[in-house]
């Protein structure tokens, strides 16, 4: 008698139709840094600041993950306290299996079509000159929808870091209204 054994192959995802998008709880603080450590040039914070980010933060923080509950994405973002028109977005990190698909840009913009982000209407954040991944995408994504870009240096490498880290250049993207922001769901 033969028996043969056929193993399903791993499922991976193929469409943004197949991720889950979520706030984050306390249960993703140790799985969002992993994905962050695994994601170069990032820097990883604290186990400890992810599980902040993860329960203090979470309106404004996405996790994708795959139905099988596997974190594939992870955007932290606040309101700015003094300019509560200003979403600044800390970290994207999507897992190596998931890149290219779109994954950072639709985090981003159900980001955007929440209750806490309802009076955003600007995005900003910080890039180093050759995170050409995180350059590609923001820039995508605000010209998709037409929105203005402007970037500037906000931390310089010798000032700031003492010569151990590169320039961090702010990328503000807008202004934009809630209007724009529906319809960036549909693109």
């Amino acid at each position: 008698m033969f028996t043969e054994t056929i193993e399903e192959p791993d499922k991976k995802p193929g469409k943004l139709e197949d991720y889950v998008f979520r706030k984050p709880d306390a249960s993703d603080g140790a799985n969002v840094h992993e994905l962050v450590a695994r994601s170069k040039p990032l820097l990883p914070n604290s186990t400890y600041c992810n599980l902040l980010q993860c329960t203090h933060f979470a309106d404004t923080c996405v996790v994708a993950e795959t139905d099988d509950g596997k974190l594939a994405g992870w955007t932290s973002a606040y309101i700015l306290p003094k300019q509560p028109n200003v979403l600044f977005v800390w970290q994207i990190a999507v897992d190596e299996s998931a890149r290219g698909k779109g994954l950072a840009r639709k985090m981003l913009a159900e980001l955007l079509n929440r209750d806490a982000c309802e009076d955003v209407q600007f995005i900003e954040t910080t890039v180093t000159p050759e995170n050409d991944a995180a350059w590609k995408m923001f820039s995508r994504f605000a010209y998709r929808r037409r929105w203005k870009t402007e970037q500037f240096i906000l931390f310089d490498g010798r000032i700031h870091f003492s010569g151990e880290h590169t320039d961090e250049h702010l990328l503000r993207i807008g202004p934009f209204n809630r209007d724009q922001v529906d319809e960036v769901l549909d693109s």
